[in-house]
């Protein structure tokens, strides 16, 4: 059939078969993930963020493109993740410009706007590179524009679009030699393919499983290749020069005394610190990605121009080798039978990970303070924990009302132990015992939550008072179960006096958990402080990787 006009109707369409698309195959594109580095599935990622984008546009009873369009460009800006999410989120962020003020859009328009989604998205990168998802959707745009001088039908340029998208894609390899060296396409390349072809199944009739044929022999044999779902174990975790994959939404103006936010200086001090930088930004919000050594300074450098929101931070290399683990122990063919017990806990940082691991978690979900997880979160962390019975760790009470929305949707019983530290979340692993039922251990664990005494150390971001505790921006804070009770000009100081604050005649170990902010050495310094004073007291000392507190302490 012939399209000449895409209205609203058909312009929603195009966004529920694209969804719908990305949807289906976001597993086969995780299985393509490979460069940089392993930072996250990509197809996930484009998945969650289109899907975000896609139900503000289907929820939308607009009978204008343009307002659809910019509801679209919205909603993949807050639901973007990871790399390809934010790369994605700027194509379309750039097309819904482009399009803003049009009622309906032409065969012309269409082009017109994929090619202005270019602009944008290698705006927003810092260092764009080839064979990527941005060559992809370069390609594409090109071919668009080409194709709409010659026909006034948008399903011949949208089918022309995919073509090209699908010729750029299998030349990927060819412009990056980590691609052919491990046999397979760039997995965002390959997230963006999918998504046009699912606006071209919505203008053409074309089924989804016919839509996605491959025009190279050669590309054919890449994505069937079995050794593509290792692909990761051919990267050498010492060649990661920046370790940590950071994460941050800065909401603009919405602190107190915030710098005036000027993009270029904002985007020029990030790219000091690391590689790998995306930083978008609209009136509201700015969304930053960037691979680091220093996640903490990327986290402080934000605070300056408003509040920080859905923060994210993984260890990369201690990521990629648990990749490798997985992926050369693991037998595909032959899949495990549910497992009697499951624990799913929820924290920040891959230390804490490892943690929680090392006393019986079985599934970690990352999230916690200032990122808490959805109740599609936790109940996928249920899930994923593949048992007949699941404990979880919130290890937050912000958390508290979604984990027992997810237990009530999970298909498994669930027992929620309601921890409200990280503290109390490894407390009470302690008292887990899977040869109990799931009521004694979800009783014995949450009696254990009282037996330690949990304290977090921060940094101020404002001038306040508290309960007639003064403080100042940039003191160091101390919390104990929740409660400003110590503030400091040193950090030092103030994690000395928290603890001590935090010890009376009964206590016998002080556990002290450094984050990606904090240090072993300083860490050791305090301890030996501590039991100066106190020579009974016993020190453990963990690294937990998580970000904004440089020290968590517990004393039992």
């Amino acid at each position: 059939m012939k399209v000449t006009e895409i209205t609203a109707k058909e312009f929603q369409n195009m966004i529920r078969a694209a969804a719908h698309r990305i949807s289906k195959n976001a597993e086969f594109v995780n299985s393509l993930n490979v460069f940089p580095v392993p930072d996250g599935d990509t197809g996930t990622n484009m998945n969650l963020t289109f899907q975000s984008g896609a139900k503000a546009v289907l929820e939308s009873d607009s009978q204008s493109v343009g307002e659809l369009a910019q509801k679209l460009g919205k909603g993949l800006l807050m639901g973007a993740r990871g790399n390809s999410g934010v790369i994605s989120s700027q194509l379309f962020r750039g097309f819904a410009k482009n399009v803003e003020k049009k009622q309906s859009l032409t065969a012309s328009d269409l082009a017109a706007a994929f090619a202005a989604g270019v602009e944008t998205a290698y705006s927003a990168v810092m260092k764009p590179v080839e064979g990527t998802i941005l060559t992809v959707a370069r390609e594409a745009a090109k071919a668009a524009l080409k194709e709409a001088k010659g026909t006034d039908d948008a399903g011949v340029v949208m089918t022309t679009t995919v073509e090209a998208a699908r010729r750029a894609l299998a030349k990927t390899p060819d412009l990056l030699p980590v691609l052919k060296q491990v046999g397979v396409v760039d997995s965002g390349g390959q997230g963006l393919t999918f998504l046009y072809e699912g606006f071209m199944e919505a203008l053409t009739g074309e089924t989804s499983d016919a839509a996605y044929v491959p025009n190279d022999g050669e590309m054919n044999e890449m994505i069937n290749a079995t050794h593509h779902q290792d692909a990761q174990i051919q990267l050498n975790p010492d060649d990661i020069v920046y370790g940590y994959c950071t994460e941050m939404m800065v909401g603009l103006g919405k602190g107190e005394d915030n710098q005036e936010f000027n993009y270029d200086e904002f985007r020029q001090y990030l790219s000091g610190y690391g590689d790998s930088l995306l930083v978008i930004a609209d009136d509201e919000v700015v969304k930053v990605h960037v691979h680091t050594e220093h996640p903490g300074t990327v986290f402080r450098y934000g605070q300056q121009f408003g509040t920080l929101d859905k923060i994210k931070i993984d260890n990369m290399r201690l990521q990629h080798e648990s990749i490798i683990e997985r992926d050369t122990e693991s037998d595909d063919n032959d899949p495990k039978p549910l497992a009697d017990f499951g624990v799913v806990t929820i924290c920040s940082g891959n230390g804490l990970a490892e943690l929680f691991k090392s006393l019986g978690v079985t599934y970690v979900l990352s999230g916690g303070q200032t990122m808490n997880p959805s109740t599609n979160d936790i109940l996928d962390a249920i899930k994923a924990a593949h048992a007949k019975k699941v404990i979880v760790l919130p290890n937050n009470s912000n958390i508290f009302m979604a984990a027992d929305a997810a237990a009530k949707e999970a298909p498994v019983d669930v027992a929620i132990v309601k921890s409200r530290t990280i503290n109390q979340g490894l407390t009470s692993m302690l008292s887990y015992n899977p040869e109990r039922s799931l009521a004694e251990n979800a009783a014995e664990m949450s009696e254990a939550l009282s037996n330690v005494v949990s304290g977090q150390v921060t940094q101020s971001i404002r001038n306040s008072t508290i309960d007639g505790l003064e403080i100042h921006e940039d003191d160091w804070i101390g919390l104990i179960d929740g409660d400003i009770k110590i503030a400091e000009a040193d950090r030092f100081e103030a994690t000395t006096k928290m603890i001590d604050a935090m010890l009376d005649e009964d206590s016998e170990i002080v556990t002290l958990i450094y984050g990606v902010d904090g240090s072993e050495d300083e860490a050791k310094q305090i301890g030996n402080a501590v039991t100066a004073d106190n020579p009974d007291i016993e020190i453990e000392i963990h690294e937990g990787d998580q970000p904004l507190y440089p020290y968590i302490v517990s004393v039992e």
